[in-house]
């Protein structure tokens, strides 16, 4: 019987997986940021061999935090969202942050932050069949 991804850090790396509603709208961002950036780059990379610099210039564009306002505007648009997946993203983008991004307006990177909340908070909350069709719709 196949292991899953679950199964190998919670029993190699003992992570105990608790409520995503526990954690502040930073630290799910935060998580949230990394993940988006792994499916990102695990798309990019199975299209083809290239070089690693090119991998980072397409996958920059994609990870970059006015994409992600402009996946987050796409998503909300198009009512693509749950009421509870909309209220996260708003805990996200209404968190108070001591950062801001190089090459995005303060509202982008607000917005940008829910995202990336969003994200965490599905994947800390191990729905990853919704998280795959988020990242689907919008890449």
């Amino acid at each position: 019987m196949e292991k899953s991804l679950d199964s190998y850090f919670s029993e190699i790396l003992d992570v105990e997986y608790t409520n995503p509603n526990e954690y502040s709208p930073l630290a799910l961002a935060y998580i949230g940021d990394s993940v988006f950036d792994l499916l990102i780059k695990t798309v990019v990379v199975s299209k083809n061999n290239k070089q690693a610099e090119k991998y980072h210039k397409e996958v920059s564009s994609y990870v970059k935090a006015a994409s992600q306002a402009q996946y987050m505007e796409y998503l909300i648009e198009k009512e693509l969202l749950t009421e509870e997946e909309l209220s996260i993203y708003k805990r996200g983008r209404n968190a108070k942050t001591h950062s801001t991004a190089k090459n995005a307006t303060v509202g982008q990177y607000r917005i940008a932050t829910g995202f990336e909340c969003l994200i965490g908070y599905l994947y800390l909350g191990r729905n990853y069949e919704r998280l795959f069709e988020i990242v689907k719709s919008i890449v």
